[in-house]
């Protein structure tokens, strides 16, 4: 009986993993994880030269991390564990108050290179365009909702970065994001999404209200807009973290009913090209990812014009994924925007400006993609 109860973990041990190998074989295999927002990993083709480069270990390791059975539970175990032993960001995630998912400050690698080369092309439109160039930055959610961080976390950038910005930029226009997003948080409205990074509608809202001194305009009050609320909303940080137990939250569209009949979308990604009278794409509502309700989610090339916008002028936007939710406020005042992804648009703006006639170049940025970001360098 004692050699018996020597041998048991070992028992259990193989017995496990000899399950988890059949229920690897046997399993129908997803492409999709809902949960993380991401495709999962193919079985790799054979090949020497994979074997020998070390691809085909990688990419195999790859494959039975993402299909092993009960995958979900796995993750989830390991951010709640991780979490009970005092690493409260396993995978760059606090756990906050109040289901506050927040990402840990991001690392400044290119910071101040990509700031000098906002201002290298502000310099150069104004030369030969004399267009002005605005540079706004969205802040981190940890740095305007500390209030939510845990107890131990990493120190955020924010003031440092900004104060660098307002440095470099001696062409560029800065339109300084901080204060009027504390000013909206600390009034009890929520400005970031507790499961996303991005910043919510009423958040965009606050930015585009103080965006209006920067680019000229007189916002719309806030009764203007038609708000109307969707459930179930989990983001990225969510799909990144793992806590699996976080409740969902609602994405709101504010939709200026004035627009229904005026606006028009394009958008060019490649050989595609979308086009729609609503700034809002509501399919995205019954997918995973709902935040591509704002103009459709990530694209190199799209221009938004409104006929009976407040002015004539066109206006730039180069900009991450913060703009999606913003430039729908903005729609109201240009008769054309013409929104640019540098990540995946590689034609020099500046020729762009110059051929179209922009009026006014709006560049806005999160901090962390500002700070990480290897693509501003083509804005030239």
């Amino acid at each position: 009986m004692k050699k018996l109860y020597k041998h048991l973990p070992a028992v259990i041990f193989g017995g496990f993993i000899s399950v988890m190998l059949i229920l690897l074989i046997v399993l129908p295999k997803k492409d999709f994880s809902s949960s993380e927002k991401r495709y999962l990993e193919k079985a790799p083709a054979f090949s020497l030269s994979a074997v020998f480069s070390g691809q085909f270990e990688k990419s195999f390791e790859n494959f039975i991390s993402d299909h092993t059975a009960g995958r979900n539970f796995w993750v989830g175990f390991n951010a709640y564990f991780n979490k009970a032993m005092g690493n409260n960001a396993p995978k760059g995630v606090y756990f906050g108050k109040d289901g506050y998912l927040i990402n840990d400050p991001c690392e400044m690698t290119n910071f101040s290179r990509n700031a000098g080369y906002l201002e290298e092309f502000a310099a150069d439109v104004k030369q030969r365009t004399g267009t002005p160039v605005t540079v706004a930055v969205a802040p981190s959610t940890g740095y305007v909702c500390a209030d939510k961080l845990p107890k131990f976390h990493n120190t955020y950038h924010d003031d440092e970065a900004f104060a660098e910005l307002r440095e470099t930029f001696k062409t560029a226009a800065f339109a300084d994001l901080r204060s009027c997003l504390q000013t909206a948080y600390a009034d009890g409205n929520q400005v970031f999404y507790r499961t996303d990074h991005h910043w919510t509608a009423y958040g965009a809202y606050s930015a585009y209200r103080e965006l209006g001194s920067a680019l000229g305009y007189t916002p719309n009050d806030e009764s203007v807009y038609t708000k109307t609320p969707y459930p179930g909303f989990y983001g990225t940080t969510y799909s990144t973290s793992g806590f699996w137990m976080v409740p969902s939250e609602n994405i709101e569209v504010w939709d200026n009913p004035a627009n229904d009949e005026t606006v028009s979308v394009t958008i060019t990604d490649g050989d595609k090209v979308i086009e729609q009278k609503n700034m809002f794409f509501y399919s995205h509502l019954d997918e995973d990812d709902k935040y591509p309700v704002y103009l459709d989610g990530n694209h190199p090339y799209t221009v938004i014009k409104n006929t009976k916008a407040t002015s004539d002028k066109k206006l730039m936007v180069i900009k991450d994924s913060f703009a999606h939710s913003l430039v729908p406020y903005l729609a109201d005042h240009y008769s054309e925007i013409i929104m640019v992804d540098l990540r995946y648009f590689a034609n020099p703006l500046s020729d762009i400006v110059e051929k179209e006639k922009v009026d006014q170049v709006l560049v806005l940025y999160s901090l962390d993609n500002l700070a990480t970001d290897d693509s501003v360098g083509r804005i030239g």
